[in-house]
């Protein structure tokens, strides 16, 4: 490729640096020839999203190793945004530079969003109800996707269980993610699961466990004498063992100790610690993965100008109460692109506050396009565009309009925030404490991706007269579609789009069998 990073810094601005005119051809080029086809082809959501960077950008094209991938997909995870979306734009950010990170945006994210807005337009001309037999083949698509995101979250998993920390934080956040939902919970979860990666990693509580410990033992040895019986009870007879009488002055006189076996194993405890703080020490990442994107006073500044607008923003909304339908609008699909941990999974309940509950779009509308969104390539995040559509025309405006303000207000705090979190990252992503704290937010996040399979799996199975949806589970034959997309992939590596359309087919299969059979 010959491709070197591009690294811009606005307080030495000069127009050359920005758009580097010698090179901006080659990397708009290249921009375009490996990410056209992704917005058309990336089924699944956000967890299979992953994997397909993870196929495509570091085993194929090798653009970044896989060190710098596992950082990127905590990073993308434990801030608010579209989670597989920043990823995707980070990693042409670190090869090609900004203009064609832009461009690699766009051919991610356009192809779904429009393709959700021809849906909305589509829906604000249908009646109340709609043939049974859609029912039958959006629940087939919900079915085939619970499958596909449980296997995508069981491969990601595989790669962030390094150790049995990592395997318990994984199970830990899962459970967690399954007992409680809110908007501050997933980001408290994901860091202190870091800040308990960063206390093993360093054995802060190891001093004092074994302070602890060593005073119980005192406690029950009262005399000296009994303490030298205990040490020689330790050696094994004819072991071969050492025993050595040392004598050790204090203020109150000389005493005698017995130096056994035990004073080796103490030894050897030494040399495992030493061992360990030596594998710590190469958690540090090297100078050959060192990211230069821009400098962290830029990166600093971007953040700053996002909390600025983003204060504006909610106190407009606030202040004003009589504020146009469409601001109100981008107001909270911009609320929702801000707080919004988790990717796509958790977007879907919280736009259902923004949205629904304000009497937008109804939620027969809401879960039509909550079902076909799991069908669509692309980020789940252009859920928002379907909405913003809808809103856009039930209140007498442009659907257009709706769509592209629902588009902006959605993506726009996600992707200027992790620009910015670019710039301070390439300064701190070598020091310990911050790689020990992203492998545990990494194995949290994972974890999390087993919430979002339990919560689709519960509203999956859409038809008349369920309004909220209900769980896959209340029929056999939703298990087996779910299933049968997990093996497919698994065993016989059957590609996610396909699997979505064998799911659709075999709702309509359903669908055929239950009308035949007059239910």
């Amino acid at each position: 490729m010959g491709l070197k990073s591009h690294r811009w810094d606005p307080t030495t601005w000069r127009l050359k640096d920005f758009v580097n005119l010698d090179e901006i051809g080659p990397r708009m080029w290249t921009s375009f020839k490996e990410n056209w086809y992704m917005g058309f082809t990336s089924f699944g959501g956000p967890p299979v999203h992953f994997k397909i960077f993870h196929d495509k950008y570091v085993s194929k094209l090798s653009w970044i190793d896989e060190t710098v991938y596992q950082e990127l997909f905590s990073i993308c995870q434990a801030f608010s945004g579209p989670g597989s979306t920043k990823m995707h734009y980070c990693i042409n950010l670190i090869r090609l530079g900004f203009p064609p990170a832009v461009l690699s945006f766009f051919l991610w994210s356009l192809p779904g969003a429009l393709g959700m807005f021809g849906l909305a337009i589509g829906i604000s001309n249908v009646g109340e109800t709609l043939p049974r037999a859609v029912y039958a083949l959006l629940s087939g698509l919900n079915a085939a996707t619970v499958g596909i995101i449980a296997l995508a979250a069981v491969q990601l998993a595989q790669k962030a269980i390094t150790d049995k920390l990592t395997r318990l934080l994984v199970y830990l956040g899962a459970a967690a993610g399954l007992l409680y939902n809110a908007l501050w919970y997933f980001p408290v979860l994901m860091l202190a699961a870091g800040v308990v990666a960063v206390v093993w990693d360093f054995r802060w509580l190891h001093g004092p466990v074994l302070w602890v410990v060593s005073k119980v033992k005192k406690g029950k040895v009262r005399d000296e004498e009994r303490e030298v019986e205990l040490r020689e009870q330790r050696v094994p007879g004819g072991s071969g063992a050492e025993r050595e009488v040392v004598r050790e002055e204090d203020g109150k006189g000389t005493r005698e100790r017995v130096s056994t076996g035990g004073d080796n194993a103490d030894g050897q405890s030494q040399q495992q610690l030493r061992r360990e703080e030596e594998e710590a020490e190469q958690r540090v990442v090297p100078r050959s993965h060192q990211i230069s994107v821009m400098s962290w006073k830029s990166g600093l500044a971007l953040i700053a100008a996002f909390l600025a607008s983003f204060v504006a923003v909610m106190l407009t909304r606030g202040l004003i109460p009589a504020n146009p339908l469409l601001y109100r609008l981008f107001s909270n699909l911009y609320l929702a692109g801000t707080i919004i941990f988790g990717g796509g999974p958790v977007v879907i309940p919280l736009l259902r506050e923004y949205i629904v509950a304000e009497n937008w779009v109804s939620p027969r509308d809401f879960l039509i396009g909550l079902a076909l969104i799991q069908g669509f390539p692309g980020p789940n995040f252009n859920f928002a565009v379907y909405l913003g559509t809808l809103t856009a025309i039930n209140g007498g405006y442009s659907g257009v309009l709706g769509g592209f303000l629902g588009f902006l207000a959605i993506f726009l705090p996600g992707l200027w925030t992790v620009h910015g979190t670019m710039g301070l990252w390439s300064a701190i992503r070598g020091w310990r404490w911050v790689k020990s704290l992203l492998r545990g937010v990494n194995a949290a996040a994972v974890g999390l991706i087993y919430t979002a399979v339990y919560r689709l799996w519960q509203i999956g199975w859409i038809d008349e007269g369920f309004s909220q949806g209900k769980s896959l589970a209340d029929d056999p034959w939703w298990v087996v579609v779910t299933a049968g997309s997990y093996v497919g992939g698994a065993w016989f590596g059957v590609e996610p789009p396909v699997a979505c359309i064998f799911g659709a087919v075999l709702g309509l299969v359903r669908y055929g069998v239950v009308e035949a059979q007059g239910y």
